[in-house]
Parts: structure tokens; sequence; C-alpha cells
């Protein structure tokens, strides 16, 4: 393995950070948002399926007992 000096290291490693693309502000706001919408979305879409299955076990236990 090449080894390198610790100064050319260092000017590696800012060469690459400098390609690096940041997301804007707006951008990280905004899929922020789009997570907290989506996770929400999620949350019910389960509730309501617990919910349904819930329903029908009780329903279905209640003839037989």
């Amino acid at each position: 393995m090449a080894r390198t000096n610790p100064l050319q290291f260092i000017q590696q490693v800012r060469a690459e950070v400098s390609k690096i693309t940041w997301p804007t502000r707006r951008e990280v706001l905004l899929t922020t948002a789009m997570v907290f919408v989506m996770a929400t979305l999620t949350a019910i879409f389960f509730f309501l399926v617990d919910l349904v299955i819930r329903t029908g076990l009780q329903a279905i236990l209640g003839m037989f007992g």
C-alpha cells in the first residue's frame, strides 16, 4: 500500500470535499417536510389496517364465543 505524507493527504481531502454539492436550505426543508408527511401517512395507513384486522377478528371470535 502506497504511503502518502500528511500534507498530500490533506490536499487530497480538500480537493474531494470541494467536489461535494451541498443542498440548499430550501431543499433540506422541503425534503424534511416530505419525510414527515410520508411518515404520518404511513402511520395512518397501518393504524387503519390494524383497526380493520382487529374488528374482523373480534367479529369472527364473537360468533364462536
